[in-house]
C-alpha cells in the first residue's frame, strides 16, 4: 500500500466514525459549559493569574483555582497544588492522610498501578503504609465486574477505613471503570457501610463522560495535572477533591499540620492551572477522537484493541495487543517519530522506577510524562500491549495514525 492509499484508508476509517465523534463533541460541549460556569461563579479575574513565593500566604489565585475545581467536581473542597508532583504522589498523600496504624485499606479493582507497590508495601519498603502498621487487602474484578460478594464479605467481617477504586486499567487487560458502573458500586457499598471512605483514582478519566466521581458519591477523587485536566498547559501538579474534612487532612499531610491549605506558594502555576482546565474539555475530546481512530484503524488491520471504536470510553487509554515484543517496540518508535519533540529519537526498553518489567515509552512531549500529549508505552511482558493515549489536537492525532500505518507497511510489519 503506497502513501496515497494509506491516507485514503485513514480518511475512510474516519468517515465511518461520525456517530462516535458526535457523542464525543456533545460530552466536550457539556463539560465546557460546566468549566465556564465554575469560572463565572468563582469570579475569576486577571489578578488570580498571579502567584506567590516563599510561604504562599494569602495566595488568592491559588485559593481561586481550588474554588473553581471544587465547583467543577461539585464537591466541598479541593487541593490543587504544584507541590503534588504526580498522580502517584497525590494518591500517596491522600492514603497517608486517611489511614492510621491498624486501619484497613481495601482496593476493589485489584492491584493498583505498579508505582504504588512500594507505597502500599505490596513490594516491601521501609516507608510503605504496611511498614507503619496499615493493613492492605484487595478484591480483583471478575470478568470486568466488581466482585460484590467478596467486597461485602470483607466489609461485614472487619472495619475497613478506606476503599480505593482505580478507574483506569493501568498495565492490565481489564476494562476501565465507567462512571455508571462506578456510581452503582458506590451505591451498593453504602448499603453495607455508610462510614467507609471511598477514594477514586481518576487519572486519565476526567471529562471523558458527563460526570465525575464526586458527583456519584465518592468521598475523594485524585488525579494528575499533566494528564487530562492540565490539557498540555500545566507543566506539573495534581489535585485531590472531595469532602472538606478529608481535604483538610490531605493538606496537612502535604504541608504542615495546623497550616494545611494556608501555605504553599503557587509560583507561576495559577495561570497554567486555570488555562489548562479551561482548555481541558476540548483537548480531552481531541484525545478521544484520536483514540477512536486508532482503535478502528488497528482493528481493521488485524489487531485486538480495547476499547473498540464503538464502545463507551471510560478513559483516554487504548490497548493495542501485539503479542510480539518487536512489534510493540516498532509501534512505540512510530509514535515517537510522529511527535513534535524528539521525533528523531528512537525509544528503547529500559528499567523504570516503580515497575518490575522493562518499559518502552514514546513521549515526544512538551512536558515530561504528559500523557494527554500523544504518547505510548508498555511493559515488555506478555501479551505485549501498547497503551496509547493523548494528542493535544485531533489533526496531529490523525497525522500520527497515517504515519504509524505508513511506517508499519513500509517495514512489512503490519498484519495483512
Amino acid at each position: 500500500m503506497d502513501r496515497k492509499n494509506i491516507v485514503e484508508f485513514v480518511y475512510d476509517c474516519e468517515d465511518k466514525l461520525k456517530k462516535e465523534y458526535e457523542e464525543i463533541d456533545k460530552i466536550s460541549f457539556f463539560n465546557s459549559m460546566k468549566v465556564l460556569k465554575a469560572f463565572h461563579d468563582s469570579k475569576v479575574s486577571e489578578a488570580h493569574l498571579q502567584g506567590t513565593t516563599g510561604y504562599g500566604y494569602n495566595d488568592y489565585g491559588r485559593d481561586t483555582v481550588e474554588e473553581v475545581y471544587k465547583r467543577v467536581f461539585k464537591c466541598e473542597d479541593a487541593l490543587v497544588r504544584g507541590q503534588l508532583i504526580s498522580g502517584t504522589h497525590a494518591l500517596t498523600v491522600a492514603m497517608s492522610a486517611m489511614l492510621r496504624p491498624g486501619d484497613v485499606m481495601l482496593s476493589i479493582t485489584g492491584k493498583p498501578y505498579d508505582t504504588l507497590d512500594k507505597v502500599i508495601g505490596i513490594t516491601p519498603n521501609d516507608s510503605s503504609l504496611i511498614s507503619y502498621g496499615i493493613k492492605y487487602e484487595q478484591v480483583d474484578l471478575v470478568d470486568n465486574e466488581f466482585n460484590k460478594e467478596a467486597i461485602y464479605k470483607i466489609l461485614l467481617s472487619k472495619r475497613v477505613k478506606l476503599i480505593t477504586i482505580q478507574r483506569s486499567k493501568g498495565y492490565s487487560t481489564r476494562e476501565s471503570i465507567g462512571i455508571s458502573k462506578l456510581e452503582k458500586i458506590i451505591s451498593d457499598i453504602r448499603k453495607v457501610d455508610k462510614e467507609v471512605i471511598i477514594m477514586v483514582d481518576n487519572c486519565y478519566c476526567e471529562f471523558v463522560s458527563y460526570k465525575e466521581p464526586t458527583e456519584v458519591g465518592a468521598d475523594l477523587v485524585v488525579g494528575s495535572l499533566i494528564k487530562n485536566l492540565g490539557a498540555g498547559m500545566a507543566t506539573n501538579g495534581a489535585y485531590i477533591c472531595g469532602k472538606k474534612n478529608l481535604i483538610e487532612l490531605c493538606a496537612e499531610r502535604l504541608n504542615v499540620p495546623g497550616q494545611a491549605k494556608e501555605v504553599g506558594p503557587s509560583g507561576t502555576n495559577n495561570r497554567m492551572f486555570l488555562l489548562g482546565l479551561y482548555m481541558a474539555p476540548s483537548v480531552v475530546s481531541s484525545s478521544l477522537k484520536t483514540m477512536t481512530l486508532f482503535s478502528y484503524a488497528m482493528e481493521k488491520l488485524g489487531y485486538k484493541v480495547s476499547p473498540r471504536y464503538n464502545e463507551v470510553k471510560a478513559d483516554i487509554v487504548l490497548n493495542i495487543e501485539f503479542r510480539n515484543k518487536y512489534k510493540l517496540i516498532d509501534f512505540c518508535k512510530a509514535i515517537q517519530s510522529s511527535s513534535a519533540i524528539d521525533s528523531f529519537v528512537e525509544p528503547t526498553p529500559s528499567d523504570m522506577p516503580g515497575y518490575d518489567s522493562q518499559v518502552i515509552m514514546a513521549s515526544g512531549s512538551f512536558t515530561q510524562g504528559s500523557s494527554i500529549e500523544l504518547s505510548c508505552d508498555g511493559p515488555l511482558r506478555e501479551p505485549y500491549i501498547a497503551y496509547l493515549q493523548g494528542s493535544l489536537t485531533y489533526d496531529y492525532g490523525k497525522i500520527a495514525v497515517i504515519n504509524v500505518v505508513s511506517k508499519f507497511y513500509d517495514e512489512g510489519k503490519m498484519n495483512r
